[in-house]
This record gives structure tokens, C-alpha cells and sequence, in this order.
């Protein structure tokens, strides 16, 4: 019976999260709230806490999540570089003169700044500030403008190097060990960052062909919603365009070829390709005059603050699972998990819903290390491949996130949103994308060899 309290504390968790409180004193205070009172009427023991201290040693000294800082250090000072609003404009003068141009720039544009910064919230900020007036201007459909900068700007999900796959690739290498030792295999497999970064690269891929092939359909379908730029407010194609697509474009291509290409080929781990970023963009920043003291002053602050955030997550997640375990939590779900009619299949559906609907209320970092240590080890202990798993998790919660009401990329694009584009308008925008995200989930799911085949043909496995 006790082990129902898991459930319960789950419960208040998600409940006392929704009240707006902090994440990591949420996780880490209910916990040990619940751990007393557990101790008080004997039914936890405390010698589960004793843990604590191994599992924060642990996370002191993994080397992995050294990438963390790296890379928000790398899309914070790409960000303050003002390299958004360079590929913009310059996309908009390559596609500005075609129906449907200015959403392919958008969404090109989105896709590079996911494979240079990583960080999906300023990428919808700031692709909403710079390239949603322009489309109104331009009398682009609302609908259309807006859906079009929330998918675009989601992309960070997915394509690496993406935050949320750094922290899901240490997560699920601890889960996958767990499962292995739960299968009673001593000879143990690993899985990596590295991994996850090879394997989210035909899915990210896919995903923005998806993305194109539907602005494409607008442009002959539906042509009034996304007209051209104006003859008269072209600019006039020549010598002069082509350099300053070879000057805005290269110099972001080349940094990004740097960081996934050192990764692919085998010559860096994605912590040293975290710092290859990171100067990467400090270069990149002083070459755009954009790096002064003042601003790499602000620019540490800001990935402080961020990682620390990150940081005290983990702490609290720690907290969490360890009180969790205490309660009999994952033999609960294990026995739920495994007693499902249709096995596996029901299993990972199950919990993609659930991860689903949680990321209307809990940010990727709250489920990558709240849920996914729970639900991790059970499913790949029913032999599920640890890359698919999670490019699968990554692509899920990209979807939920633009999911109304609660999808966090609407309520970044509202903040930010002219109050000519209603809310309304937002939620009927994102919706063809949201089909194009489940369709690409689909595919994954009827063909995991979208995720397994790169990595076995980079790695020889």
C-alpha cells in the first residue's frame, strides 16, 4: 500500500509546480517533506537519503554535463551577437520575391539558429521580435506568421546540439546501465551524448523538410496567405546579394560545421565540441563588433544563471527519485508498466502521453530528470533501442510544447506578439505543425532506423 505514496508525492509535486513555485526547491522540499513524514509514521526508511551525498558527488564530477555551460555560454553569446537578425534579413532577400518566401526564411533561419544555439525560448523571443512584423507588414496570414515562428523556433528540440539532448543523453546512459543490470547483462553497453546528437540529425532533418514542404503547399494552395515582398521593396538580386549571403551565411555554417562536424567525425566528445562553440561564437561576436567587456560580462551572467538553474534542478531531481525509490515508486511503475495488455507497444505509448501532457505544465528539464530516471531503465529493460528512446522523448515534448493552451512556445510568442495577433490566431497557427510533428513522431516510431542508422554507420555499431 505504501508504495501509492509515490504517486501521491508525484501528484503534489506537479500540483505545488503549477502554483508557480521554483522547480528545484519544489522537487528537493516536498521530497524531504514527504521523507519525514514517511519516517515519522515508519513506512520510509531513511537510509535512502543516505544516498544523497554519492548521487551529488556524482553529479560534481560528470565530466558530460561540463557541455551544459558550454552551451548555453555558446547560443547566449550568439544571441547577443545579433545573429538572427543578419540571417533574416538575409534570408528574406533570397526568398523575400517567391509566395511562401519569407516562411521559408523563417523556418531556415530557425533550423540554423537550433543548430547553433540550442535554447528554444530565446530562439521563439527572438525570431517573434524580428520576423513577425515583417510578415504582418508583408500581410501574411497571422495564423500562418505565427505557427510558422513557433515551429521554427522549437526546433532547438531536436536538432543538435541541443540542450535537452545533452541532458536526456546522461540521463538515459544511467537508466540504460540500470536496465542492463536488471537483465542480469554485467557486460555493459553504453549510450552518449554523442549518440543522441548522431541520431536526432535525420529526424531534425526530416522534420524541417516537413516543415518547407508545407510552406511550399501554402504558396499553390493557398496563395493570399503568404504573398511575396513587393517588386519595388526587393532587393535587387546581384554581386552585392551573393556577398552578403557568403558574409552572414558562412561564418554561423562554418561554426556549426565545427561543433556537430568534430562530433560525427569522431575527432571530439560533445564537451570539447561544447568549447570549440563557445570560442566558436565568441569569434563570431567579435567579428560583428558585438564583443566588448561589457557584453561578455553580461553574457557570463546570463549563462550563471542558466546553468545554476540547471544545476538546482538536478539537486532537487536527486532529492526526488531517491524519496520516490524510498516508497516503492519503481516497482509500482515497473509492475504497472509491464502488466499492460500489448507489451511494449502500449507501454511507450502510455508513456509518451504522459510525458505529453506533463510538458504543458513542466519544462524539458523537470521531466528529463524527474520522469525519464523513472519510466527510463523499465522500457529499456524491454529491450528498446536508448537513441530511439530518446529522440523519441525529444521529439514528443517538442510536440507539447506547441500544443495549446499550454504549449510554452505560445506563451513565448504571446509575450512578445503584437496585439493585433490574437491568441486564438496563434493556437489555429501552430495546429498544421503540431500534425506535421505527430506524423514525423509516426515515422519514428514505424521506422526507428531514422534514429539507429547514423549513429551505427558514424560509430561502427
Amino acid at each position: 500500500m505504501t508504495e501509492w505514496l509515490s504517486l501521491v508525492l508525484f501528484a503534489v509535486v506537479a500540483l505545488v509546480l503549477m502554483l508557480g513555485y521554483p522547480v528545484a526547491y519544489t522537487l528537493g522540499g516536498v521530497s524531504l517533506i514527504f521523507a519525514f513524514l514517511g519516517g515519522w509514521f515508519e513506512v520510509f526508511d531513511s537510509a535512502f537519503l543516505e544516498a544523497l551525498p554519492n548521487r551529488l558527488f556524482g553529479i560534481m564530477t560528470n565530466g558530460t554535463l561540463v557541455a551544459v555551460p558550454l552551451f548555453v555560454f555558446m547560443g547566449v553569446m550568439l544571441e547577443r551577437s545579433r545573429v538572427a537578425e543578419s540571417l533574416l534579413d538575409t534570408m528574406a532577400a533570397l526568398f523575400g520575391s517567391l509566395r511562401g518566401g519569407l516562411g521559408i526564411s523563417v523556418t531556415l533561419v530557425g533550423m540554423l539558429l537550433a543548430a547553433s544555439t540550442g535554447i528554444v525560448g530565446a530562439t521563439v523571443v527572438t525570431m517573434g521580435l524580428l520576423s513577425l512584423p515583417t510578415m504582418l507588414k508583408r500581410n501574411y496570414d497571422p495564423e500562418v506568421a505565427a505557427g510558422t515562428i513557433c515551429a521554427s523556433g522549437t526546433l532547438g528540440q531536436i536538432i543538435p546540439p541541443s540542450i535537452v539532448l545533452v541532458l536526456l543523453g546522461d540521463v538515459l546512459s544511467s537508466a540504460y546501465q540500470q536496465a542492463q543490470l536488471s537483465m542480469g547483462k554485467w557486460n555493459l553497453e553504453t549510450v552518449s551524448v554523442g549518440d543522441l546528437f548522431v541520431g536526432a540529425v535525420i529526424p531534425g532533418l526530416g522534420l524541417v523538410l516537413l516543415y518547407l514542404l508545407y510552406q511550399v503547399s501554402l504558396a499553390v494552395f493557398r496563395p493570399h496567405t503568404v504573398p511575396a515582398i513587393p517588386a519595388q521593396e526587393r532587393i535587387h538580386r546581384g554581386a552585392a546579394l551573393w556577398l552578403q549571403v557568403l558574409t552572414v551565411l558562412v561564418p554561423p555554417l562554418l561554426l556549426i560545421v565545427a561543433v556537430l562536424g568534430s562530433i560525427l567525425w569522431g575527432v571530439a566528445t560533445p564537451t570539447e565540441a561544447a568549447a570549440v562553440g563557445a570560442v566558436g561564437a565568441m569569434l563570431l561576436a567579435a567579428q560583428k563588433k558585438q564583443l566588448g567587456m561589457d557584453s561578455l560580462r553580461k553574457v557570463m551572467r546570463q549563462t550563471m544563471r542558466v546553468t545554476s538553474m540547471v544545476f538546482m534542478i538536478f539537486v532537487g531531481a536527486a532529492i526526488f527519485s531517491l524519496v520516490f525509490r524510498g516508497f516503492g515508486g519503481d516497482e509500482l511503475v515497473t509492475g504497472l508498466l509491464t502488466d499492460m495488455p500489448g507489451g511494449t507497444v502500449t507501454a511507450v505509448a502510455i508513456v509518451m502521453l504522459i510525458m505529453f501532457l506533463l510538458g504543458f505544465i513542466l519544462d524539458f528539464i523537470e521531466i528529463t530528470f524527474v520522469v525519464v530516471p523513472i519510466v527510463g531503465p523499465i522500457l529499456l529493460a524491454m529491450g528498446l533501442d536508448p537513441v530511439w528512446l530518446g529522440i523519441m522523448i525529444a521529439l514528443n515534448l517538442q510536440t507539447s510544447f506547441l500544443t495549446p493552451p499550454f504549449g510554452f512556445a505560445l506563451f513565448y510568442l504571446r509575450g512578445v506578439a503584437p496585439a493585433g495577433v490574437t491568441t486564438g490566431a496563434i493556437y489555429r497557427g501552430v495546429l498544421p505543425f503540431i500534425a506535421i510533428q505527430l506524423l514525423m513522431l509516426g515515422m519514428l516510431a514505424l521506422w526507428p532506423q531514422l534514429a539507429t542508422w547514423l549513429p551505427g554507420v558514424v560509430y561502427g555499431s
